[in-house]
């Protein structure tokens, strides 16, 4: 018993001084290391759709269909119809109808935005087309040709009635 007295003696004085390193051997930091990843999870388990690149680089003519998000940073000429989101970057290039949940537009489009909840133009943004979207942000400098329809209509036509010039009068006007 007295070698393992000994023995614990002098474990006793390093225990003395693991405390302040206990906490990095006892996991505490894979703990941390664990925590730490768990963050980006989360914030993609918010948006849990991945998202596809078209590079600077790239020219891609087809079309682009799935439940994920979508960044254009190059050409794609064909629509694009995803659950997700489409971004589409400063100086890259869109020719085609557009489907998604949220467009952000900082490049240039030429075609139309269909059922979007929420259309952004940044500054540099440009649209050449129709855009049809719940929420749109329009920001200083950026460029629209083309009909807007905002709003969450319902069934706003059915409720429109001609009135005498032949014109279409809202039952809220």
């Amino acid at each position: 018993m007295a070698i393992f007295d000994k023995q614990q003696a002098p474990a006793k004085p390093a225990s003395g001084f693991a405390p302040e390193p206990v906490p990095a051997p006892a996991k505490d930091s894979a703990a941390n290391t664990d925590f730490a990843p768990a963050q980006p999870p989360v914030q993609r388990a918010a948006s849990s759709a991945k998202e596809s690149l078209i590079a600077a680089d790239l020219t891609i003519e087809g079309k682009i269909e799935g439940s994920g998000h979508v960044r254009i940073a190059g050409k794609f000429k064909g629509d694009v119809n995803v659950k997700g989101d489409l971004t589409i970057e400063n100086g890259a290039k869109l020719n085609g109808g557009v489907r998604a949940n949220r467009v952000n537009v900082a490049g240039e489009l030429e075609g139309n935005i269909e059922a979007a909840s929420r259309v952004e133009l940044v500054e540099s943004g440009a649209v050449n087309g129709d855009i049809k979207a719940e929420t749109l942000t329009v920001a200083a400098g950026s460029r629209i040709r083309g009909r807007v329809e905002c709003g969450a209509w319902g069934d706003a036509k059915s409720s429109s009635k001609p009135n005498g010039n032949g014109h279409a009068e809202s039952a809220a006007a």
